[in-house]
Parts: structure tokens; C-alpha cells; sequence
């Protein structure tokens, strides 16, 4: 893992949004295309790969006196069980592994506390394979409210809109890539919490 939170960030052409020209990724359920289709998408995901983006928070200066971070479980708003587990947990080895702050279990001993909430997460087909129409190629959307306050309750930082855009790989259906216990469901989470705590600290 990187220690410069910068070194993730995407150059040229991948911006915070995406450029007009890319078209919209097919939804699930989406019938195979034909190879020239197929190989479109396969284009598109050699641009995307590696360009996932957010939506910059709002920060104040953190106060010296700020060693302690609570995290306490994220929100779920979503039909996906227990993804806000998996997430919470992520942030929390994220702040461990690159910060200074130390992480406490308790909001009331904390000098900040960082609150989340899932607002919307899905999958959509970016590329299919071309013999057996089967998709193997998903671009991960995740929506979050998140917003770090000090122990008064004044706000640290504020994103009421991160975004988090990724495209994996995967060896089964769209729906189950979320329900699976596997690596590409932990490359998810690692790579969200690092998008996550960079806008953190990089605003601060």
C-alpha cells in the first residue's frame, strides 16, 4: 500500500467526472454483444481501470490536540447485507495503516469521530465475454455521506457526495459479486477505504 495518497490518484484523461465520451455501462441482465461490441467495452475498461474518483469533501483545519478517531459501524441504506461491515472495517485498517491517529472503539473517548453512511452501491456490466456472453467485467459504484466531527460536534470534514468508481473483474453473476466472501469483494473494500481516508487527509 502506497503512503503517498496522491500516488493513487488517476492523470490525464481520468478527472473527478467522466468524460463526456464514454458511454453509460450496460445495467445487468444485459444480453452478450457481438465481438465488436465486446471489444468496445474491453477498450473502455483499459480506460477506466485504475480511474476511480470521488467528489472532494469540505474540511477545516484538524486541531493538534486530535490523536483519537472513532469509526463507528456505517449506515446501510442499501439491500447489500453486511457491505457497511466490510467497509467500516477497511476505513479502520486504512487509518491504522497510514495515519497517525490512533483508532478507538468508543465515540465518547474519541477526540473525532467519523460517521458514514452507504447511500447506494451497484454493479453494472462493462464487459462481456464473447463466446459465452457471460459478463466478466463489473464497474462498482458506491455513494457515501460521511462526515468527521470533533468531540464538541463541529464538523472536521463533510462529503455528503463521495463517490467511488472501479471496474473488477469477476467469476460469477453481477449480484453475487456483492453477497461473495472472496478476494475481489476485499480488493473492493481496500481500494474504497483508501479512496476514502486520501480525501480525508489530503483536505486537511
Amino acid at each position: 500500500m502506497s503512503p503517498n495518497p496522491s500516488a493513487n490518484r488517476c492523470h490525464a484523461p481520468c478527472a473527478d467526472s467522466v468524460a463526456p465520451s464514454v458511454p453509460a455501462p450496460e445495467q445487468t441482465n444485459v444480453r452478450a454483444r457481438p465481438a465488436a461490441t465486446c471489444a468496445a467495452f474491453a477498450a473502455l475498461s483499459l480506460l477506466l481501470a485504475g480511474c476511480g474518483y470521488h467528489v472532494a469533501g469540505r474540511a477545516t483545519q484538524i486541531p493538534a490536540g486530535v490523536q483519537t478517531i472513532a469509526v463507528p459501524a456505517f449506515v446501510n441504506r442499501t439491500s447489500d447485507y453486511r457491505i457497511e461491515q466490510r467497509l467500516t472495517a477497511a476505513v479502520v485498517h486504512e487509518f491504522l495503516a497510514r495515519t497517525r491517529y490512533r483508532v478507538v472503539a468508543r465515540p465518547e473517548s474519541a477526540d473525532a469521530v467519523l460517521h458514514g453512511e452507504v447511500s447506494s452501491i451497484e454493479g453494472s456490466v462493462m464487459v462481456f465475454d464473447a463466446t459465452t456472453g457471460r459478463a466478466t467485467t463489473v464497474l462498482v459504484t458506491v455513494r457515501l455521506k460521511v462526515h468527521l466531527d470533533d468531540r464538541s460536534g463541529r464538523a472536521l470534514y463533510t462529503n455528503n457526495n463521495f463517490l467511488f468508481r472501479e471496474p473488477y473483474e469477476i467469476s460469477t453473476d453481477v449480484p453475487s459479486f456483492f453477497q461473495e466472501e472472496g478476494p475481489a469483494l476485499d480488493r473492493m473494500g481496500r481500494d474504497f477505504a483508501m479512496r476514502l481516508v486520501s480525501d480525508i487527509l489530503e483536505n486537511f
